[in-house]
């Protein structure tokens, strides 16, 4: 099976994502999810006109009459006339016959009586208009667009108590090699921690979706098949470690007894080429490699894409952004690289050992700079496109 590009991975695995349907739920709820509709106002915002400042509402040149006050939640009843006006708190109601708001460090009130100290204010200075934010009937967000709290926000004042939104996948998480310790304080030597279950499972909390994680399997093709018979009615199978070409990786052979046919298997990346993905019925199955950094990278890379894609996002693959190199990286070679780096907000460098096993400099990075195959050196003060993680 030749080994596939990047680009052309990523492509044909977004192809297999299926659609999970949507649901209905409260704003507050739909946290990491993606809109299944375009999200329309139901109401105006603001509903009439406010004052965008503590102050008095005026109506004519001055001076003026207090005449009463409107607040936040309490406006005042009546009408302005000219030479009139009302004290009024940021947020509330512009009554009638008021053009304009005085702010209140360039008013002098004597009794009853309220006079301007500075310039007189320009007509509907400090007044926020109604329906300047949104109207009733607009398009506010499009369909895909993730939700985030900025959006929870807008959609509850744009009068929704319940968003259509895309359901997320169960996801079931495999852990195998007979070199993994579930318990990380009771790890022989022989023994790593079994780390990449957990930090898969943190991968996919905020888009909410339903992870149930099995492992660690021992490399034994009973103990494999019996655990992929376990999970085989999750919507997406995730395994990490087996997948390569060692005679202990039996990911592969235990996948395609179990009934899963291969779509393809490695792709032209460093870290992680041995990515598999394949399909069992519905269920998509993508096999990850067994090194923390390199099944990191690639669950980057594949596995949110695909999660993005199956909830409806419109634009499923990691954004890429272009930020100055602190330091030179050298050529690269018939594979896409994926440096782990430090971006200070200003430039980026790398994160220490960029080995597929050092958890320490993934830890400590905060993006993956984006080195296509067969890149030219890239020197220090130029750009580079990095993924933000």
């Amino acid at each position: 099976m030749a080994m596939l590009g990047l680009e052309e991975a990523q492509q044909r695995l977004l192809q297999m994502a299926s659609r999970m349907g949507t649901e209905q739920l409260a704003p507050e709820a739909a946290l990491g999810r993606y809109l299944a509709g375009d999200l329309v106002a139901l109401r105006t915002q603001p509903s009439a006109d406010l004052s965008a400042m503590d102050g008095y509402a005026i109506c004519g040149n001055g001076p003026w009459r207090l005449v009463g006050e409107s607040r936040a939640g309490a406006p005042f009843a009546g009408s302005l006339s000219t030479g009139e006006t009302v004290r009024i708190s940021t947020g509330a109601h512009l009554p009638q016959g008021a053009d304009r708001i005085l702010i209140q460090e360039n008013a002098e009130v004597d009794g009853a009586l309220v006079t301007c100290t500075q310039d007189l204010p320009r007509p509907a200075q400090h007044v926020r208009a109604r329906g300047f934010d949104f109207a009733e009937g607009d398009v506010l967000l499009v369909a895909g667009t993730q939700v985030g709290p900025a959006q929870i926000a807008l959609a509850l004042s744009a009068g929704h108590s319940l968003i259509g939104v895309g359901r997320a996948p169960s996801v079931a998480v495999l852990d195998s090699g007979d070199e993994l310790a579930a318990d990380p304080a009771s790890c022989r030597g022989d023994q790593i921690p079994a780390s990449n279950g957990a930090m898969l499972a943190a991968m996919l909390r905020p888009f909410g979706c339903d992870v149930t994680r099995v492992g660690p399997v021992a490399d034994d093709s009973g103990a494999l098949t019996q655990a992929l018979e376990a999970v085989g009615g999750a919507d997406i199978l995730v395994t990490s470690g087996g997948a390569s070409v060692g005679d202990h990786d039996l990911i592969r052979p235990a996948l395609e007894r179990w009934g899963a046919g291969i779509d393809f298997w490695k792709v032209a990346m460093k870290p992680g080429k041995p990515v598999m993905v394949a399909r069992r019925g519905e269920q998509v199955i993508l096999g990850l490699p067994g090194n923390p950094v390199s099944c990191f990278v690639t669950a980057t890379l594949f596995l949110l894409p695909l999660i993005r894609a199956s909830m409806g996002a419109s634009r499923p693959l990691p954004a890429r952004f272009m930020v100055r190199l602190g330091n030179s990286l050298p050529a690269t070679g018939s594979r896409y690289e994926f440096p782990r780096g430090v971006w200070d907000g200003d430039e980026v460098t790398l994160a220490g050992s960029q080995d597929s096993s050092a958890l320490r400099s993934l830890a400590l990075a905060n993006c993956l700079i984006d080195r296509p195959s067969h890149s030219d050196e890239a020197e220090a003060g130029t750009s580079v496109p990095v993924i933000l993680l």
